[in-house]
């Protein structure tokens, strides 16, 4: 049915379809489903500690044998910046005020933590089939580790040249992810996001610039967009924000009641919310501070200021300083549970490159 195998038979799954790993929008059930209906379901680590890992690949192991992937951020943790966390804090200043708050407070600690030590040792204990990581790889002694376990390694690229990166650092095959993708840029060789190429552009580059498989990822949200990868010379395609439709889906009622609302136009990078590029449903924080803004801490640390104002503004029903993570094709989405939307996606792409000849 597919015409390239290369993902399915190396991940050992039936389905074409990854479940993108959303941190902090979806767990363990959402995997579980996802893996159960025959894709890839993914498990986003980088805002849990160790033990929440291992409880949460406990539950995913109680109702699936099948593979899932574990996630996690490789970035450099920036050295502390009083001096540029005191001017964000300035710049947010009018907020609090706004809303009532005491702007001399500390920022509340975020967390964002790199792989490291302790949790490659829970890779090792846990086994998971798939490990994948975002803005890059660890170091190689922990990388090493990690497939020394048995896992296949998955990683994102922005660029070409991201991608050869990868593969010749040990990636056994790449997420090319475009443009329109949801959630944080996975770059790591470069800052400069004006010149990211689109899903459309980035895809078939990168897979005449490697050998391994390419997963496509970005504007991808129905059976089309799968179709249209697999035509790329991709051999899956990486979903995100559809899931966030699903029940399975651990946002908020104000995230999803702006998705729901969502226009192919109403989303912009912005580094407001973390210190780093990422894509979101544009609200007010973003209109009036960014998207894009110099005063913003490195990241993670950008998020700790905003806390204070986001919890407030929640518990008043808005949404102005939540970060509403989306991609492009949200337009496209419609609510159903995750494990229908996997059959749901493979079904339709399949159906669409049969029609086409691609299959």
């Amino acid at each position: 049915m597919w015409p390239d195998r290369r993902l399915l038979d190396l991940l050992g799954i039936e389905l074409p379809i990854v479940q993108a790993p959303m941190a902090g929008a979806n767990g363990a059930a959402m995997a579980i489903a996802v893996a159960e209906a025959g894709g890839l379901g993914s498990l986003p680590c980088a805002m849990l500690d160790a033990v929440t890992v291992r409880a949460e690949v406990g539950v995913i192991r109680q109702q699936t044998a099948r593979p899932v992937n574990l996630n996690f951020f490789c970035h450099q943790p920036a050295a502390p910046d009083p001096e540029r966390a005191a001017a964000w804090k300035t710049r947010l200043a009018p907020f609090y005020r706004e809303l009532g708050l005491d702007e001399s407070a500390d920022a509340p600690a975020v967390n964002r933590a790199p792989f490291d030590d302790a949790m490659c040792g829970v890779v090792e204990d846990c086994r998971p089939e798939v490990v994948s990581f975002h803005f890059g790889l660890p170091a190689r002694p922990l990388l090493d580790r990690v497939k020394a376990a048995g896992a296949v390694v998955l990683s994102s690229a922005t660029t070409v040249e991201e991608a050869r990166w990868l593969e010749a650092n040990g990636c056994d095959a790449i997420i090319a992810q475009g443009y329109e993708a949801g959630g944080h840029r996975g770059m790591f060789l470069t800052d400069e996001i004006a010149g990211q190429a689109g899903t459309f552009a980035l895809v078939p580059q990168v897979v005449d610039a490697v050998k391994v498989p390419v997963i496509a990822a970005g504007g991808i949200a129905d059976g089309r967009g799968v179709a249209a990868a697999f035509a790329l010379g991709a051999a899956a395609a990486q979903i995100g924000t559809a899931y966030l439709f699903t029940p399975e889906s651990m946002i908020s009622d104000l995230h999803r009641a702006a998705l729901n609302g969502a226009r192919d136009d109403g989303t912009a990078l912005t580094n407001v919310f973390s210190g780093r590029p990422a894509r979101g449903l544009v609200n007010r924080i973003m209109r009036e501070v960014g998207p894009m803004s110099d005063a913003t801490p490195a990241f993670p640390t950008a998020g700790g200021a905003l806390a204070p104002l986001k919890a407030m503004a929640e518990a008043a029903g808005s949404a102005d300083f939540s970060s509403l993570w989306s991609g492009q094709a949200a337009g496209l989405c419609r609510e159903t549970g995750a494990a229908d939307l996997t059959r749901q996606l493979a079904a339709d792409a399949a159906r669409r490159m049969a029609a086409m000849g691609v299959a």
